[in-house]
């Protein structure tokens, strides 16, 4: 039994060698590969969650014969994207349920995960169809809780971010690169504080004009100091974290608090050129294409980073056979960004419409940006104490 496993992983590996990458895709062999194939899919559930929002009227005739769509109006809008939302989480949670825990690439789940696309495909189609069967009120259930769940993706994204630029870091400074990085981490920290201190200047021209603008000028001058509080952590004798991460940080704040501030909705006087942006132009629709591949972006580049939510570190070498990242995670990840997605599109409020080509927009877009902005601070500056408050603990002890 073990040799026929050792020899069908052989061949697996044979093939992901010599193979094309059709052949790979087709054959199940290529993990890597699978994931554009899922990212696709996902892609699609944003563009026809999209669709049933801002185009979903002119399908409605064929919609008054579905049971749950109550002759057709609750099919559409923020309801039409919720249900599009709802489809995409059952697939991927499917997903997630008969891929987690995959460790071995000869596994029946890693073939599942890597291979069966006809049956995945028809699987996908008819969780999408189904929400549109349910009646309203549990797709109202569901808007609730897509809430907590596009959350959980905001803090599963912001911790992989924070890990990423720790990691580069610690790279640059390890006894390998120290020498050869010290120019260009003093090149990339010195562009990323201007970066910074320009993204203020022009958030402070560009939405904080006049002095009535209160709310604004709080966002803009909070960012300024969270930004100053980490540079001082981060170059304390004590923690010595140098001078990059808290420059790559601000640089992830700063553009938060701008996506904040953008996301105020239009006709107010604190956001310059505020009348162009109740009309639908081709920045608008840009803007929007940016948005949702940027969405899909995010959801893939998160979702293979399941190393860094391990709470023990393992620094022992893969074996040839080992999975590549988790399958379960990367499903995980899918399922809470079907959520995440589902809430841009309607501006986390299921009852607030939304402007055609517009995506995230409402206060409690704006709202829910800020405090993401404020956790990714409190989370960078936690995971600089935490080592030293361990190791006051463990000196008390003994």
């Amino acid at each position: 039994m073990e040799a026929g496993e050792s020899n069908s992983g052989n061949e697996r590996r044979i093939i992901s060698k010599d193979s094309s990458w059709f052949s790979q895709f087709r054959n199940a062999s290529n993990p890597w590969m699978a994931r554009y194939a899922y990212a696709l899919i996902f892609l699609v559930s944003n563009l026809l969650a999209w669709a049933a929002r801002d185009y979903g009227r002119g399908a409605l005739t064929e919609m008054k014969r579905l049971k749950g769509c109550n002759g057709g109006k609750d099919c559409l809008d923020a309801e039409g994207v919720l249900r599009v939302s709802l489809g995409c989480f059952i697939f991927f949670i499917i997903m997630f349920l008969s891929t987690a825990r995959t460790s071995k690439l000869n596994d029946v789940r890693d073939t599942w995960h890597s291979g069966w696309w006809s049956v995945k495909i028809a699987l996908w189609v008819v969780m999408t169809i189904i929400p549109f069967l349910l009646p309203s009120e549990f797709i109202q259930i569901y808007g609730d809780v897509a809430h907590f769940g596009a959350g959980v993706f905001l803090l599963i994204q912001l911790i992989s971010i924070i890990s990423f630029i720790t990691w580069l870091n610690d790279c640059c400074e390890s006894e390998k690169f120290a020498a050869r990085c010290r120019i260009h981490v003093m090149l990339f920290a010195t562009t990323a504080y201007v970066v910074c201190l320009v993204g203020i200047i022009l958030m402070y021209i560009w939405y904080a004009p006049k002095p009535s603008c209160l709310l604004n000028i709080f966002f803009i001058s909070w960012t300024l100091v969270l930004l100053q509080l980490m540079t001082s952590v981060s170059l304390h004798p004590k923690v010595d974290a140098g001078i990059l991460t808290p420059g790559l940080m601000g640089l992830y704040v700063v553009f938060l608090c701008w996506c904040a501030i953008r996301s105020e909705p239009a006709g107010g006087n604190c956001i310059w050129k505020s009348d162009s942006t109740t009309k639908t132009d081709w920045l608008s629709i840009i803007s929007f294409v940016v948005a949702v591949l940027a969405i899909v972006i995010a959801t893939f580049s998160t979702g293979i980073d399941s190393n860094c939510f391990q709470l023990k570190k393992d620094n022992t070498p893969p074996a040839e056979d080992d999975v590549p990242y988790g399958y379960g995670f990367f499903h995980f990840v899918f399922a809470t960004g079907a959520m995440y997605f589902a809430m841009l599109l309607i501006g986390w409020n299921s009852h607030h419409s939304m402007r055609k080509w517009t995506i995230d927009v409402g206060w409690t877009s704006t709202w829910v940006k800020i405090v993401n902005e404020w956790l990714a601070v409190c989370v960078y500056l936690w995971m600089l104490i935490a080592p030293i408050i361990r190791n006051i603990r463990r000196i008390d002890s003994t």
